[in-house]
């Protein structure tokens, strides 16, 4: 019988600035609107039942495709953490960097030192996929592995010139429903990695969660050369 795991994300709050491009979220200040810069970032099931888990990574919060569809900076290395005995230190990462308009990813593998230091795991390749640009490419491994990195729609819906009325005492009636309220973030963009993986590459888990369901935890880094 599969055992359901349940996934759990260590996430950053959100915050909005004064001036706004896109979405943002509270980051260390030499991270701040940089390309080393995470906005957001998803684990999960692709479907009920499924045997597969996605990771996506949003990186970057102000590419705006009406100007250009961005790129990834060669000098980033973006990690994704996995913690399988709960212990919140990471037992395996997957790894992601950019070379040449082509997005290499490494993992899943024990790395190399915990915490904030690593290195590329070059000897454990994952696979690779073009960069995309106007137009989406997806890479499928024959192990069901899948990949992606490019330019992806700010996920992240806020009505901010209700919030501001709000905030300030103009709007008695409060937020706007689903329907009325206006995406300030629509057409803008961030720089994505998607990785959608069997769970069998991943491997077991002890940790379980308080209704007894096994887990995995994660969280995402970027480390700068």
């Amino acid at each position: 019988m599969r055992k359901n795991r349940n996934l759990l994300v260590i996430c950053l709050l959100a915050i909005v600035g004064v001036v706004l491009v896109a979405a943002d979220h509270i980051d260390a200040p030499s991270t701040t609107g940089q390309t080393a810069d995470i906005a957001d970032f998803y684990a999960f099931e692709p479907t009920e039942g499924s045997d597969n888990t996605v990771f996506v990574v949003d990186l970057q919060t102000n590419v705006l495709p009406d100007l250009a569809y961005g790129t990834f900076d060669e000098g980033v290395l973006t990690e994704i953490n996995i913690d399988k005995d709960g212990d919140l230190v990471e037992d395996l990462v997957i790894q992601a960097i950019p070379r040449d308009g082509v997005m290499y990813f490494f993992g899943p593998i024990a790395p190399s030192a915990t915490g904030l230091s690593g290195e590329a795991m070059v000897d454990a390749p994952l696979g690779s996929v073009a960069i995309s640009g106007a137009t989406a490419t997806v890479e499928e491994l024959s192990n069901g592995v899948k990949l992606f990195a490019g330019p992806r729609q700010d996920a992240f819906f806020f009505d901010f010139t209700q919030f501001n009325a709000v905030i300030g005492g103009m709007a008695p009636e409060g937020f706007k429903a689903v329907g009325e309220a206006t995406d300030t973030f629509n057409g803008a963009n961030t720089m994505s990695i998607a990785i959608e993986i069997p769970n069998t590459m991943l491997g077991t888990t002890t940790a379980t969660n308080a209704l007894g369901l096994e887990v995995y935890k994660t969280w995402v880094t970027t480390n700068k050369k």
